[in-house]
């Protein structure tokens, strides 16, 4: 089977910090509103499930058996907790835009990082 061969791409991206410390911020409010879809679509199951749910589509509602909302169940803990681990990421992420914003934000002032921390303590 032979090799796949890879294009030589040398992209410019001409990009200051404080634009792509914006992109990344962007980028992760937009996976907070992907997140917040989905757990918006995870109270609609369990809505509808239990017949809660107010739609213009009105479906005649079975009773449900404990099995199915056990199913249901386990079905939006694994989608939580899928969920909180993408949180503690995009968590992390902004500490780190966070930091290389101060960082930037120390040295265009001319000022220590450390410097800073103690002006803003004695004021």
């Amino acid at each position: 089977m032979s090799q796949p061969s890879i294009p030589n791409i040398t992209p410019i991206v001409d990009l200051t910090l404080k634009e792509s410390l914006t992109l990344l911020l962007s980028s992760i409010a937009l996976e907070e509103i992907s997140l917040a879809h989905i757990l918006n679509s995870e109270a609609e199951k369990i809505q509808f499930l239990l017949g809660t749910l107010r739609s213009p589509h009105h479906l005649n509602h079975k009773s449900v058996c404990a099995s199915e909302l056990l199913e249901l169940n386990e079905s939006v803990r694994k989608t939580l907790h899928e969920v909180l681990k993408l949180e503690m990421m995009l968590y992390s992420k902004l500490d780190h835009v966070k930091e290389l914003y101060a960082s930037n934000h120390c040295h265009d002032h001319g000022e220590h990082c450390h410097d800073r921390g103690e002006k803003e303590k004695t004021k």
